[in-house]
Formats: structure tokens, C-alpha cells, sequence
């Protein structure tokens, strides 16, 4: 008979970090951790232990936590995460504070895009936010989308998306705001592996990890009015990169921000036409 002890034994012995196990465990007991602890002697059924090993399985091979349960928070959204989307990363809140900023500073009913939105994770955020926005958001992922627009209506967030390669479905259009978490992982950057079940194509666009970026700069003054600006996150190395193509593209007041680790994280600047 498995209890909630020898369950958390097990997954010790598999090399699963405690907090993980309790968190897989106390979800699916719907209990607390510290009714865990309390309780280590109580009894879990038979086809619950089975579900509960293969999701310890699941965890001791690297798959991210958020994939296992299904949902990640994100700027004080839950949001259902799936392989198809990147996990959330707190980092690219950096990303989000700055453009809520912005918009701040907007008159009426901004019109804003989120490219490479992934699980809708910025646009939502930015709508919850700002609701007066109008918030757009894209993805060359039809399976991505799928799942940002489920998040969009479970959450009761209106966001109107696109599907398409960067530019390519936005032929006219123009926003007030743009923002992006693009792909930027350099191809041979050390760090891919441990990211492996995660979409690729979402991480890296292969080299030196700035094509997207450098695409996303040259294309976006012909999508923003006067006065608007462009926030792009990008690899903690990146910054004198970015800053550097937003300058050259005509950019003015180009800065970055940094993430929680102190790391250049998100840079931008404005379009003044």
C-alpha cells in the first residue's frame, strides 16, 4: 500500500526535487503541504499512486513542471500551458511592467500586438492590465494559438489573433505598441538541452540567436504610428546587439530594462515617424 511518505520516498529515490513531489502530490490529493506533512500515513489509492509515479517519472526526466499540471501563473494569470507553448518565464514580466507603462501614457483605446504570443501569456496579461487596450496577438503556431485563445476565453480576456509568419498577416496595419518575446537562443548555446521539451522552434531561430530579433526591427516601423514604441525581450547578452539594430533602424530614446536577476533582458525604443 502506498501512503503519502513512501510516495514522497519514491520520488526522492527517482532524484525529484521535495517541493516538486509535494506540489504533484498535494494536487492530487487537492490538499496543502502541510497537510502532507501531517499526515504522511495516510493511504493513497491504488490507481492515484500509479498516476502519481508517472508524473514523478515525468518530472525526474526534465519535463517542466507547468507541462505535468497543465497551467502556469503568469503576472497573476493562470494560464494552461501545454508542448505546443513555451513555460512563462517570471523574466518576461520585465517585459510586460515596461509596456504597461507605456500605455499609461496613451490617450483612449491603444492598439497593441504581442508577436510569437505563445500561450497568450503577454497579451493577456496586458489586457487584464489595461483593459481599454486593444489587444492583438500572433503566432506562426496554429497549435500555440489553439491554446492562447483557449487561456483567452477561460479568462474572459477579448484579444483578437493572427496566424502567420511575423509581418506577413499584417499587411496595413499599424499599433501604438508592439511587443515581442522572440525566439533568441543562439543554435549552440550549452543551455538548449536542458530546454528539450520545449518547442524549438520557440526558443532559437539557430546562429547567433538574433535573426528574429533583427527581422522584427527592420519590419516594425511600418506597423507603428507615429510616436509608438517597440519592446523586445532578448538573451541577457543581447542588449548592445538590439539597442544597437534599433539605432541604426531610426529608433529614438532606445533603452533597455532589466529582469529580476539584474540581467539586460528587454530592450526598446520609440518610432517618431
Amino acid at each position: 500500500m502506498q501512503t503519502v511518505s513512501s510516495a514522497l520516498v519514491r520520488a526522492q529515490s527517482l532524484g525529484l526535487d521535495r517541493l516538486d513531489a509535494q506540489l504533484l502530490l498535494g494536487r492530487a490529493l487537492q490538499q496543502s503541504r502541510a497537510w502532507l506533512i501531517s499526515h504522511d500515513d495516510a493511504a493513497l489509492p491504488a490507481a492515484l499512486a500509479a498516476d502519481l509515479l508517472a508524473q514523478f517519472e515525468q518530472r525526474a526526466a526534465g519535463v517542466p513542471l507547468a507541462y505535468i499540471v497543465g497551467e502556469k501563473e503568469f503576472h497573476g494569470l493562470l494560464l494552461k500551458v501545454t508542448p505546443d507553448t513555451l513555460v512563462p518565464r517570471p523574466d518576461t514580466e520585465t517585459l510586460v511592467e515596461w509596456a504597461l507603462e507605456i500605455l499609461q501614457t496613451l490617450p483612449g483605446q491603444p492598439r497593441l500586438i504581442d508577436l510569437g504570443t505563445g500561450s497568450g501569456a503577454i497579451a493577456l496579461a496586458l489586457k487584464a492590465s489595461h483593459p481599454a487596450a486593444e489587444v492583438h496577438a500572433l503566432d506562426f503556431s496554429t497549435a500555440a494559438l489553439a491554446v492562447a485563445q483557449e487561456n483567452s476565453r477561460q479568462l474572459g480576456l477579448p484579444v483578437e489573433f493572427h496566424q502567420g509568419d511575423w509581418w506577413q498577416p499584417l499587411a496595413g496595419q499599424r499599433f501604438d505598441l508592439i511587443v515581442s518575446n522572440p525566439p533568441y537562443i543562439a543554435g549552440e548555446d550549452p543551455h538548449l538541452p536542458a530546454l528539450r521539451h520545449e518547442p524549438l522552434s520557440a526558443l532559437t531561430p539557430g546562429g547567433d540567436g538574433l535573426r528574429d530579433l533583427l527581422t522584427l526591427i527592420e519590419g516594425a516601423p511600418a506597423h507603428l504610428n507615429p510616436g509608438a514604441w517597440l519592446l523586445l525581450e532578448h538573451g541577457y547578452d543581447q542588449a548592445e546587439a538590439v539597442t544597437a539594430a534599433l539605432r541604426q533602424r531610426g529608433f529614438a530614446e532606445v533603452g533597455f530594462r532589466r529582469d529580476l536577476g539584474q540581467q539586460a533582458r528587454v530592450s526598446g525604443g520609440i518610432w517618431l515617424g
